[in-house]
């Protein structure tokens, strides 16, 4: 297996720890990209895509890192003052406010706090990915405890809260505001709909293999039937066996879905690393930054079974070295925000470095953050910019 691309002197670690990833952590194809003041510093890819060599071009099911592109165009509209944060879901979407929802506020959307983890009524086969059918659900259900009072993890409706603000408030559909406004602009080889022509450059997910730990969500819907991580895994309309065909590809989800590459994760975060702009395009103010990268909701995940840290749309580092691998998340600096997807895509920004990081791979890890694979390279990178690991494994300068 030959990994190509480039390597920017000082970052021959980073090359390293992915050739090694083939060698020895059970890599099959895949990519890593980082960038550094704006500029690549690091462009490498490799392996096999599904049956053809992996190229420069490839791209694959980037699952909830597509959270990540969809919190960002909520941010683009809250930068330009369309959109405040801080109201009410029902000053953009009035539907939304029955069954105990008047008061929720948009970041309780954005935040994991909207107590609409899972779906309680049915969801009919290939129903996700029907938009009116998903918001109107979502709109008339009873959450699962008040908004803003707790935090869990909205795994497949997430981008539907979401994306329905962006969508009252702009006009467009979450996936032709974000080609418009962010990823045409910026040229980014990611997409929340995949175009029919693309679909030959897409890498098929190769499912993880089951260790011997299994993360808490996924053992409480199996020991626990009807609980909120039952509806998670049992009631999404067959997502997840179907997630992997070019319908499923085609589709706008916004919580997972996302079609992209390791390029396409770093260069989307790149502007945010650097004060909201890259090139002349500017996504949204210096002062927006800071109020994607806080810290809002953190401690016990009612969803995940575990502690998770969230920004406004944004997974944060979470010191859980003490627990078992697959419950984890990704480990970076307290500077950082972006998301992982399931199995162990990453993509983030890092301000405090001026630095942007993706990763991407066919083979998806046991658990539901990042894995060995994903991490050896984030902390290859921090190694190579100078920083240190604290005892809890968040890195810092």
């Amino acid at each position: 297996m030959t990994v190509e691309g480039t390597c920017a002197d000082g970052f021959a670690e980073v090359r390293a720890e992915f050739e090694r990833n083939f060698a020895e952590r059970g890599e099959v194809g895949g990519g890593v990209h980082v960038t550094l003041d704006g500029e690549t510093v690091v462009d490498l890819w490799g392996g096999d895509a599904g049956g053809r060599a992996w190229t420069e071009d490839t791209i694959t099911h980037v699952w909830s890192c597509t959270k990540g592109a969809t919190a960002l165009c909520a941010h683009v509209l809250a930068s330009r003052g369309e959109l405040d944060l801080d109201a009410p879901v029902v000053r953009y979407w009035p539907e939304f406010g029955q069954n105990g929802k008047a008061d929720a506020l948009v970041r309780h959307l954005l935040a994991h706090q909207a107590g609409l983890a899972a779906v309680r009524e049915p969801v009919p086969p290939g129903g996700m990915g029907d938009w009116e059918l998903m918001t109107g659900l979502l709109a008339r259900q009873e959450p699962f405890w008040a908004p803003g009072t707790r935090h869990g993890y909205h795994a497949l409706t997430f981008g539907h809260l979401v994306g329905e603000v962006v969508r009252r408030v702009s006009g467009l559909p979450l996936a032709e505001f974000f080609e418009k406004e962010v990823s045409g602009p910026l040229g980014l080889d990611f997409w929340l709909a995949l175009p029919e022509d693309l679909e030959p450059l897409v890498a098929p997910t190769i499912p993880a293999e089951r260790g011997e730990a299994l993360p808490s969500v996924y053992a409480a819907a199996m020991g626990t039937p009807g609980s909120m991580q039952a509806l998670l895994v049992g009631n999404s309309g067959g997502y997840v066996a179907a997630s992997d065909t070019p319908a499923a590809h085609a589709a706008q989800y916004g919580s997972v879905g996302g079609m992209s590459n390791a390029r396409g994760l770093a260069q989307l975060y790149r502007p945010l690393a650097s004060g909201g702009e890259y090139n002349g395009v500017r996504l949204v103010d210096e002062a927006q930054v800071p109020v994607m990268s806080g810290v809002v909701s953190a401690g016990f995940d009612e969803m995940l079974l575990a502690p998770t840290r969230f920004s406004l749309g944004f997974a944060k580092a979470v010191g859980n070295l003490h627990m078992p691998a697959v419950e984890r998340g990704a480990l970076m600096s307290e500077d950082a925000f972006g998301h992982s997807g399931m199995g162990g895509s990453l993509g983030f920004a890092d301000p405090g470095a001026r630095m942007s990081f993706g990763y991407a791979m066919t083979r998806m890890g046991p658990g539901v953050g990042v894995n060995a694979r994903g991490q050896s390279l984030v902390d290859a990178v921090y190694r190579s910019l100078g920083y240190r690991q604290a005892p809890n494994g968040v890195w810092f300068s």
